[in-house]
């Protein structure tokens, strides 16, 4: 597996366990998270010793609480579309992974955190786990459509 900054991982008995690692930040997505998620589903599909996928959040606060707020608001109108359809990609590469993926939501998941969530094949949930799409109060809704090329 490729090194990455935002996401720990490590492969046990044929099942690859992802945590992302941005625990200070509630395990927010930004722009290098969604493209280390690409790198990792990229090198499942193609990697014959793993089975499975268990994706977590680190600590015990959040899953993923949506995306990084803070490095949203600095981008254009363009790279902000173009952040939404790069996470839409990876959340879509997830859904069809040959492989099973499971999503063990340990706190927060919300917005493109519960997304995350719904683009795995099973969830489990903690008791701590909190699921919600707040994007809705802004007037926007999730769109989980496939876009075509």
């Amino acid at each position: 597996m490729a090194e990455q900054q935002n996401i720990l991982s490590e492969e046990k008995e044929g099942i690859l366990y992802l945590t992302i690692n941005r625990e200070t930040k509630l395990n927010a997505l930004n722009i290098a998270t969604i493209e280390e998620l690409r790198t990792a589903f990229e090198e499942v599909v193609d990697n014959k010793s793993i089975k499975g996928v268990i994706i977590t959040g680190s600590g015990e606060k959040a899953f993923v609480a949506g995306a990084d707020i803070s490095e949203i608001a600095e981008l254009t109108e363009l790279n902000a579309r173009k952040f939404a359809e790069n996470g839409q990609d990876v959340f879509n590469l997830i859904e069809n992974c040959p492989k099973p993926v499971i999503a063990v939501v340990n706190g927060f998941a919300l917005g493109g955190g519960c997304e995350l969530a719904m683009a795995c094949h099973m969830r489990i949930a903690t008791a701590n786990a909190k699921f919600g799409q707040p994007e809705v109060n802004l007037g926007i809704i999730l769109v989980m459509a496939e876009r075509s090329a």
